[in-house]
């Protein structure tokens, strides 16, 4: 009798670091790196912090160019700290410039997404091929040897059963019992 045993190979709980890393954590940095030649860059505090944020951001451009008419010419409606009217006008302007910038920015974040979800679908997709390969020469005598791979492969996949609680065991005459009247239906009975 043969007594081989069956080596299966331990699984790496990490993605191996490859050069595809390298190239993302690059990306990274050059991201962080627009953050400083962006003007008047701002982080915000909190979630929150944006939404305190959007009734009076959404301010109508044309009112806003009203009320720095206004300033100019009415000294009554200027305020001591108050922006110039200059100055509401380059708050703006830089709103209109940068808006397409960040339109850019999250349709980007968006491909990003999508190559990420066609990359690991094509992963996916072909793990679960070899999968369904491996489970299938499992069952024939010449391939035996892939049976701990299928049952490492079920388990890291989340497929294995778990085990049904059991019923309280029946007498064996409650068992004949039910058999018995699940096959002869009761009659009614005439009075």
């Amino acid at each position: 009798m043969n007594t081989k045993e069956i080596v299966v190979p331990d699984v790496p709980s990490e993605v191996p670091n490859t050069v595809h890393f390298a190239a993302a954590q690059e990306r990274v940095q050059e991201l962080r790196r627009m953050r400083e030649v962006i003007p008047d860059f701002v982080i915000p505090a909190s979630a929150r912090d944006t939404q305190r944020l959007g009734s009076a951001a959404s301010v109508p451009p044309e009112f806003i160019e009203l009320t720095a008419t206004a300033m100019t010419h009415q000294n009554a409606l200027v305020r001591g700290d108050s922006m110039s009217p200059a100055e509401i006008r380059d708050r703006m302007s830089y709103g209109e410039a940068y808006s397409p910038v960040a339109d850019e920015l999250e349709a980007l974040a968006q491909f990003i997404r999508h190559s990420i979800a066609v990359a690991r679908n094509a992963a996916g997709s072909e793990a679960l091929t070899t999968y369904a390969l491996a489970q299938r020469l499992a069952k024939k005598p010449k391939t035996a040897g892939l049976r701990p791979f299928v049952a490492d492969m079920r388990r890291a996949l989340g497929r294995t059963r778990k085990a049904k609680p059991e019923d309280p065991p029946k007498t064996a005459a409650a068992k004949a019992a039910a058999d018995t009247a699940m096959d002869y239906p009761q009659q009614p009975t005439k009075q």
